[in-house]
C-alpha cells in the first residue's frame, strides 16, 4: 500500500454542559449553538487522506469530481456561528495581562507574565458556577466558558493544551461580541492549518477537525458507514451520539474509497435535503449573501483566501469561466492597440508601447516613455529615420502583437477568438511592409565613426 503518515491533533471539549443561567448571554455572544457542539470520535487517518488531496494554492480539495472545500455556508451551518460582520482581529500583546484576567475572569493564573490560559486551570475555576453568583460573575463564567470553545473546540492549535489571550479582549461586551465574524475566523485558523501540513514532514495538525470531519460525512456520504442518526443543530452534532463511521480504516483505504467514489458520490449541496432544512433555524440564513464571496478569511495575524465561487458554482461542477460575446471584434482589436498596456521593448530596457499606436501616426501620452531620438536610434540597424513611417522596428513591433496574441491564448477562451483576430490583423502588416519597402530599396547611411549599409530593408 506504500508509506503513509497519519496525523496528530488535540481537541480539548468543554466537558461539561453550560449552566443554564450562561444559556442567554451565550446566545448574546453569538455562540449559543456553539455552545450545544458535542466532540465525537476523530478519524485521524481520514482527515489525514482528506488532506493529501489539499491544494494550498486554492484553498480546495481536488477530488475525481472537481474542486471542492469547505465553504462559510458549511460553517454556519454545520456549527452555528455568525459568519457576517467584523474581523476578528485585536492586539495580540497586551500588557498587564493580570489586570484583564481579574477584570473579566475574575480570576488569573499568574501575577507575572504569560500570554495564554490552560484548559485545566479554566476548567478547575469555572466548571461549578455558585448557586448565588450575581451577574457580573455569570458574565466572567461564559466569557471562560467562550474562551474554551474557542481554543480546544473551534479553533484549536498543534499544541492543544491552551487558548491565547488575544481572544478575551473581544469578549468584554458580549453585546458587540456577537459583531464579529466568528466563524469566518474558524475557517482561517483551519485554512491554514490544513496548507502547514501539507508539508510531509508535519506530524501535528490544528483547526477545528469536528468541523473536517463532519464536513466529508455530509459531502462524501460514502464515508458514513453508519447514518441512521437524526439531524439536529447545529448539523456537526448529528455525530455526537456516534461517529457515523462503523469502522475505522488505515490511509490507503480511504484513499482508494475518495478516489472510487468521490465522483459520482460526492454530494455537491447537502444542506438542501429537506430533513436538514427542517432542522436549520431561519436565522442561520439570514446572513447568507457572504457564502459565496471570494475574500480574506481572517483570525488576527492569519490572513487566507476564501474562494466560494471555486466550490459554488453553476450546477455545482467546476467549469471554464465563458465571456459574454465569442465573436471576433475589429473594434475590440482597434481598442487593443490603442490603449493595451505598454511592454518592455528590445535590449533597450524602456518602455515602449508598440501595441498602442496606429501605423503612420505618431504616439503622444505623457504616460509612456518618448521615442529615443533619431541619431541615437540610428545607431540600431533594425531603425533608419528615412524609411519613412514604417520602420523595420514598427513591423517588429507589429510581429510581436499577434505574437502577444498567440501568448495571451491561455488567458482567452478559444483558440479560434485569437486566430481571427490575427487573421484580421495581418493582411494589414503585410500591406504597410510591402507599400514601405518599396521606398527604399537601398540605403546608405554615413556617421562621423562608421559607415552603416542597409540593403533591401
Amino acid at each position: 500500500m506504500g508509506s503513509y503518515r497519519v496525523l496528530r491533533g488535540r481537541v480539548n471539549s468543554v466537558g461539561f454542559l453550560p449552566d443554564e443561567r450562561l444559556i442567554p448571554y451565550l446566545e448574546l455572544a453569538g455562540f449559543g449553538s456553539a455552545a450545544l457542539i458535542r466532540t465525537f470520535d476523530l478519524r485521524y487517518d481520514l482527515i489525514s487522506a482528506l488532506v493529501e488531496r489539499w491544494r494550498s494554492e486554492t484553498h480546495t480539495f481536488h477530488l475525481s469530481c472537481g474542486e471542492c472545500t469547505i465553504t462559510l455556508e458549511g460553517v454556519a451551518l454545520q456549527l452555528g456561528l455568525p459568519i457576517d460582520g467584523n474581523v476578528v482581529t485585536g492586539v495580540s500583546l497586551i500588557s498587564r495581562l493580570a489586570t484583564l484576567c481579574y477584570e473579566l475572569l475574575g480570576h488569573s493564573p499568574s501575577e507575572g507574565k504569560f500570554t495564554s490560559l490552560r484548559f485545566s486551570w479554566l476548567k478547575a475555576n469555572f466548571e461549578h458556577l455558585p448557586s448565588t453568583a450575581n451577574e457580573w460573575e455569570v458574565m466572567q463564567t461564559v466569557r471562560a466558558y467562550i474562551m474554551h470553545l474557542i481554543g480546544g473546540v473551534l479553533m484549536p492549535d498543534a499544541n492543544g493544551s491552551m487558548v491565547h489571550l488575544m481572544y478575551l479582549p473581544l469578549l468584554s461586551n458580549l453585546h458587540n461580541t456577537r459583531s464579529y465574524s466568528w466563524g469566518s475566523a474558524v475557517l482561517a485558523m483551519l485554512y491554514r492549518e490544513l496548507c502547514q501540513t501539507t508539508d510531509p514532514s508535519t506530524m501535528d495538525i490544528g483547526g477545528c477537525f469536528i468541523l473536517l470531519q463532519s464536513w466529508a460525512l455530509y459531502q462524501m456520504s460514502f464515508l458514513a458507514s453508519i447514518s441512521h442518526q437524526s439531524y439536529i443543530f447545529p448539523l456537526a452534532n448529528r455525530w455526537s451520539t456516534n461517529s457515523g463511521i462503523g469502522r475505522s480504516y488505515a490511509v490507503p483505504i480511504y484513499r482508494l474509497m475518495i478516489e472510487n467514489h468521490a465522483g459520482e458520490g460526492f454530494v455537491w449541496m447537502p444542506y438542501y435535503v429537506p430533513k436538514i432544512m427542517a432542522v436549520i433555524p431561519s436565522s442561520a440564513h439570514v446572513h447568507s449573501n457572504p457564502w459565496c464571496i471570494s475574500a480574506h478569511v481572517i483570525n488576527f495575524h492569519i490572513v487566507e483566501w476564501y474562494h466560494g465561487d471555486r466550490n459554488n458554482r453553476l450546477g455545482r461542477v467546476p467549469q471554464m469561466d465563458r465571456a459574454l460575446d465569442l465573436q471576433p471584434s475589429l473594434e475590440y482589436i482597434q481598442w487593443y492597440c490603442e490603449i493595451g498596456k505598454p511592454f518592455l521593448f528590445g535590449r533597450r530596457s524602456m518602455v515602449v508601447p508598440p501595441h498602442t499606436t496606429r501605423i503612420g501616426q505618431p504616439f503622444s501620452d505623457s504616460h509612456y516613455a518618448p521615442e529615443p531620438e533619431p541619431e541615437l536610434r540610428s545607431r540600431d540597424s533594425s531603425y533608419h529615420p528615412d524609411l519613412g513611417v514604417m520602420t523595420i522596428s514598427q513591423a517588429r513591433q507589429a510581429m510581436d502583437f499577434i505574437q502577444s496574441l498567440i501568448s495571451s491564448a491561455h488567458y482567452h477562451i478559444s483558440a479560434p477568438v485569437i486566430l481571427a483576430r490575427i487573421h484580421l490583423s495581418t493582411p494589414l502588416l503585410l500591406a504597410r511592409i510591402q507599400l514601405h519597402s518599396s521606398q527604399a530599396v537601398s540605403i546608405t547611411v554615413l556617421h562621423s565613426s562608421r559607415l552603416k549599409f542597409i540593403d533591401g530593408v
